[in-house]
């Protein structure tokens, strides 16, 4: 006996039970919860990519659909869930703005590892086709003129539409009226019947409406212009130094989760995020992918934190 133990021994083959495990993940189908409404946006992007995980990890990605609360009920189950990788987060932005305004049943930081950043995606400020104002300085140039009175949509309190918007009161020094909606879908369709007056939409739901003209498009928040809308100006060349947002979505693990799992999940959303098929699909939807490893996310992530806590401290910002 003792000579098969230094047998095995030798040859590296008494690893703990756990060790094989983690070199075996995964060994059964993978949950990737997604805490919002199917046929949205951060859905859609994570149909494509459990798609392509189901093929280079050799087991089934399953998306799970719970939303709620903003985001924290899918992302409260996850954190709940056993740390061996085969519960994952799909989160959007809203994973770092709901600390600054909701006492939440679970710590974004301490109780979760991020995996990796997955996609990134500009919003696009847009005004009803009849509007009187061409341009995002003859846009703010009104409000200045009418404080108060002029409004816009957001897709609920504490979106990234919502925050944008805050962002652009504070740095543009302007009074606008926040009009929260139940989801992007009657937001659009009440802007296009001028029962408000503009409105931060996400590239994939936006780019349609400016192309068709049923919508006009005054500036768009990422930092050079976007491909899709050439001749549409971004918020900094327009007169905002430092301007720029970014929706995206990224995954996550329980904390706890053995390294080498991280590794593993982080490594194939890299790959996914370059395939060819892919990143066409993704581009489709209007969202830039891009992939990168735990220690890049978790430093964006953290940018992310610390941003949105500011604002909302500084303006004492409430989704009341």
């Amino acid at each position: 006996m003792v000579g098969a133990l230094l047998a095995c021994a030798a040859l590296g083959l008494c690893a703990p039970a756990g060790a094989q495990g983690e070199a075996g993940y995964p060994a059964k189908p993978i949950r990737l919860v997604v805490p919002y409404s199917a046929g949205g946006g951060a859905d859609n992007a994570a149909r494509i990519i459990a798609a392509q995980l189901s093929q280079s990890l050799k087991q089934q990605v399953i998306v799970d659909n719970k939303p709620g609360a903003s985001g924290t009920i899918g992302a409260m189950a996850v954190a709940q869930a056993p740390a061996d990788g085969y519960t994952v987060l799909y989160d959007a932005s809203t994973f770092a703005v709901n600390p600054a305004l909701r006492k939440l049943p679970f710590d974004p930081v301490k109780d979760f590892i991020p995996v990796s950043l997955a996609v990134t995606a500009p919003n696009i400020l847009v005004v009803p086709p009849g509007a009187p104002y061409q341009t995002l300085a003859a846009f703010l140039d009104a409000v200045r003129k009418a404080p108060g009175k002029i409004t816009y949509a957001s897709y609920g309190p504490g979106s990234p539409a919502h925050m944008i918007g805050e962002l652009l009161k504070s740095q543009a020094k302007v009074d606008l009226v926040h009009i929260p909606y139940k989801g992007g879908a009657p937001a659009l369709t009440d802007l296009m019947g001028g029962q408000v007056d503009a409105y931060f939409a996400n590239a994939a739901s936006g780019i349609p409406y400016v192309k068709s003209g049923k919508l006009r498009a005054l500036a768009v928040t990422s930092a050079r212009r976007m491909p899709a809308l050439p001749d549409v100006p971004t918020l900094i060349e327009s007169g905002l130094p430092g301007f720029e947002v970014l929706e995206w979505n990224g995954v996550f693990v329980p904390k706890g989760t053995p390294a080498p799992v991280v590794a593993r999940l982080a490594a194939a959303v890299a790959a996914a995020m370059h395939d060819p098929k892919v990143k066409a699909r993704l581009t489709e939807l209007g969202v830039v992918p891009v992939g990168g490893t735990p220690d890049e996310f978790s430093r964006f992530l953290h940018g992310e934190l610390a941003r949105w806590a500011k604002l909302v401290k500084d303006n004492h910002i409430t989704v009341d």
